[in-house]
């Protein structure tokens, strides 16, 4: 699929969509990290190495990038790569845990031009703090939200679902709500980089058949309260809530299309290496580094860019080659099917498939085999057992919180 010759027009795609990895630098030790943040890469671009992507960015039509990590704050060059991405008209975001987050800086990034900060909020203290790995993580992040308000930047959030904080959804929104959020994203936590070694921690696909549901009711929830809430690109696929989950005002009939990996997003890590998306594999998805081919070049000569321009329903393998909605959907997110089995083309985590499978007393269960090799943005490999929907639990993630995720703990094969 990687090296057929692509028959698109190069106006066709562009990045108009950019997440940043500015450092992986970073002030959590997060159980569910993928990228496995903590210490900075080896050679990470300087400020006047980023100062340089910026105005490819802005050749190429860029029109929003969100500034990530580790944290993003942790890079020298922040305050003046969010200056610069304002000068180019180009509006800055930035994902962030929270923790550093202080009024001052808070004011700084205000005054540099910073349109948007969205606080990872991943459960209750209880369970984001046992998720974060880290005391006091939580108070933290509600903080970091309270001080982005008060300096005028406007505030979102972000929670990844899993067996940990899947009991909190309903509390952590009217949380949020109360706090002034008025965006809110949730996506599944994928069995990428540290989540990977902890395969109890994470949903089982029939989870969804309960899950998104009430992620839907949520949502109208949240049309009446006037908070945006969206899922990820890993939650869904059409369910009988799917236009309500994907529309952005109420009655709409939006619905899933597909990943957008290399078509409308890009994802930049901070050594330089650029792919199609920031979640998906380095050692498969990674098109150039920019140190050494200009960003219009990777972008549209890549073949690990522009995989997703050329997928078809051929591409498809398992039960999703089947599916009634193949052709409009392909398979769901990329770097998610890619975390369970290597490849893209078959996603378990599905609205529909765990829908249809229960109404025919079946579900499917993942089964953790080999384990991550422990590098940023890794996988190991997963099995699906099909199985009667009211088979056994198996007993890890039954386990209460305080051990889920310790329980579910395989040694990677070197060091995070």
């Amino acid at each position: 699929m990687a090296q057929r010759r692509l028959e698109v027009l190069e106006s066709e795609w562009f990045p108009a969509y950019v997440v940043w990895e500015l450092t992986l630098r970073c002030d959590q030790p997060c159980r569910h990290c993928g990228s496995r943040a903590g210490a900075a890469r080896p050679d990470e671009l300087s400020e006047r190495e980023a100062l340089g992507v910026v105005e490819q960015l802005a050749e190429l039509g860029t029109r929003e990038v969100i500034l990530i990590g580790g944290e993003a704050y942790l890079h020298d060059g922040f305050l003046a790569i969010i200056r610069a991405l304002r000068a180019a008209g180009i509006r800055a975001g930035l994902t962030t845990g929270g923790r550093g987050v202080t009024r001052a800086l808070a004011d700084e990034m205000a005054a540099a031009g910073l349109h948007l900060a969205s606080v990872s909020v991943d459960g209750l203290q209880p369970a984001h703090d046992l998720i974060r790995k880290a005391k006091g993580s939580f108070e933290g992040a509600i903080a970091a939200l309270d001080h982005l308000r008060a300096a005028g930047v406007t505030i979102g959030a972000n929670t990844h679902i899993n067996r940990v904080n899947a009991p909190d959804l309903e509390a952590l929104y009217e949380l949020l709500r109360d706090a002034g959020v008025r965006s809110w994203q949730v996506q599944i936590t994928a069995a990428l980089g540290r989540a990977a070694d902890r395969p109890a921690m994470l949903l089982q696909p029939y989870d969804l058949v309960t899950v998104a549901p009430r992620v839907a009711a949520l949502k109208r929830r949240a049309f009446a309260d006037g908070v945006i809430l969206m899922p990820g690109n890993n939650l869904g696929y059409f369910g009988p809530e799917e236009a309500l989950l994907r529309s952005y005002y109420e009655g709409g009939r939006d619905h899933w299309q597909g990943c957008q990996a290399g078509k409308r997003v890009l994802g930049i890590e901070s050594d330089g290496a650029v792919k199609g998306c920031p979640s998906l594999q380095t050692a498969a998805y990674v098109g150039g580094n920019l140190r050494e081919r200009g960003l219009r070049e990777i972008w549209t000569e890549a073949p690990e860019l522009a995989f997703t321009r050329a997928r078809t329903t051929d591409d498809l393998w398992g039960y999703c080659k089947t599916c009634p909605f193949a052709q409009v959907c392909l398979g769901g997110c990329s770097f998610t099917a890619h975390a369970l089995f290597g490849r893209p083309g078959n996603n378990p985590y599905c609205h529909f498939r765990a829908r249809s499978l229960a109404a025919e007393g079946l579900r499917e269960r993942l089964v953790p085999g080999a384990a991550a090799p422990g590098r940023p943005f890794d996988h190991g490999l997963f099995e699906i057992v099909l199985e009667a929907h009211d088979a056994p639990e198996p007993k890890t993630p039954s386990a209460p919180r305080s051990e889920l995720v310790q329980l579910s703990r395989r040694p990677a094969r070197s060091a995070e």
